[in-house]
């Protein structure tokens, strides 16, 4: 029950493996958008943008009658820094970098809602497909709605998938209300004074704070009774001084990442944190920096926009169901759900498949016309109301 054929998909499955073998870096997908945008320009956009918030992608369909409502759909275009181990004939060339969160596949889904538009234009409306840069570092959708490019376009729904491992194949998996984690990574770092070695008495050594505050991160997020809802915090990397046996070490780093469902939950351990930090800095008479990065707010999905992708799914009979909790990773297009109607969805990738950011994942392409005929069939429902 699909409203149009995907009749180009070898080309679009084309694409998705040359994407895959050619991946860049968060804020560096310069060819990956002049790719992107080459291919788009054989269905004929009413308009195309580009360089939106760095590397931004946009093409724009018009409606046979322009006047009605404008729906942006978004599609990643970054890879990430993890070497692949798969073997297939379009494994990435570049060391060190791959698609291992399945962007090559939203942005093929995008590609062929391209070509669904330019088969079938819609009946009214303006559709909008976002191909956003820097999705994994959390600051890609914040420069897009900063860009002034961006800012003249103003959607009045928006939305995104993302492809979920360990899901059956095609079934759609939507949330009301928060889909995704809000998280954000934390920096401390202590300084005190080095010295020899031998000569610990002339120095400041940072090791004991460094020891103290991760024990005191651990009792802080073992206060179950503080937060409203799921808040986690790791420890993800701590370091004092260098290697060097001779050396008193003056300087330590402590990273975490932290993360909840509920924006106080993550407002309140940042502050539980950062008091933390800073009392121990000053017991050990230490100067310190706290620095928060790469911060992701939660994913808030507005029930209009859940309750039109459920109905559009039905009508291509897929099987739809809701989560229980939202998922624990983040993704920064909370931050169009934020400021604009739009929400977030899964799409299963299999029960087989390798999990998202491992080595071995490859998006599975018969995720493709799925993807596209589904955000088509949400398009299309929208321009045909009343």
């Amino acid at each position: 029950m699909q409203p149009t054929s995907l009749t180009s998909l070898p080309e679009i499955t084309s694409l998705r493996q040359t994407l895959h073998q050619h991946p860049e870096l968060s804020g560096q997908e310069f060819s990956t958008a002049a790719r992107i945008a080459d291919f788009l320009q054989q269905y004929e956009p009413d308009n195309m943008y580009t360089g939106i918030g760095g590397t931004g992608v946009v093409a724009a369909f018009n409606g046979k009658n322009a006047e009605g409502p404008t729906v942006l759909f978004r599609a990643e275009l970054d890879a990430l820094p993890i070497r692949e181990k798969n073997k297939l004939p379009y494994v990435s060339i570049k060391e060190g970098i791959g698609h291992k969160c399945g962007h090559d596949g939203h942005m093929a889904i995008l590609a062929g809602l391209a070509s669904l538009l330019h088969q079938n234009p819609l009946r009214r409306g303006k559709v909008l497909l976002l191909f956003q840069p820097a999705e994994e570092t959390g600051t890609g959708a914040w420069d897009v709605l900063q860009d002034k490019q961006f800012q003249g376009l103003t959607p009045d729904y928006v939305f995104a998938l993302h492809n979920l491992p360990g899901v059956p194949l095609h079934k759609v998996i939507i949330k009301h209300n928060v889909f995704a984690a809000a998280s954000t990574g934390m920096i401390v770092e202590l300084h005190g004074k080095p010295s020899h070695a031998a000569e610990p008495e002339n120095g400041l050594n940072p090791g004991a704070a460094m020891a103290e505050l991760i024990l005191s991160f651990q009792e802080i997020i073992n206060r179950k009774e503080n937060f409203l809802d799921l808040t986690l915090l790791t420890v993800i990397h701590a370091r004092l001084g260098e290697i060097a046996f001779g050396t008193n070490p003056g300087f330590a780093t402590v990273m975490a990442t932290l993360r909840s469902y509920q924006p106080a939950d993550l407002q309140l351990l940042k502050e539980l944190t950062s008091t933390a930090a800073e009392s121990i800095a000053n017991k050990f008479n230490l100067k310190y920096e706290i620095r928060f990065v790469e911060e992701f707010p939660a994913t808030v999905n507005n029930d209009e926009a859940v309750d039109m992708i459920e109905r559009a799914a039905q009508s291509l009979q897929l099987e739809v169901k809701e989560a229980v909790h939202p998922f624990r990773w983040s993704e920064d297009f909370g931050h169009f759900t934020h400021a604009y109607k739009g929400a977030l969805f899964g799409l299963g990738a299999g029960i087989h498949q390798a999990q998202l950011h491992h080595a071995d994942y490859d998006f599975p392409d018969t995720l493709i016309p799925t993807g596209s005929t589904l955000f088509y069939t949400i398009a299309q429902e929208l321009m045909n109301r009343k």
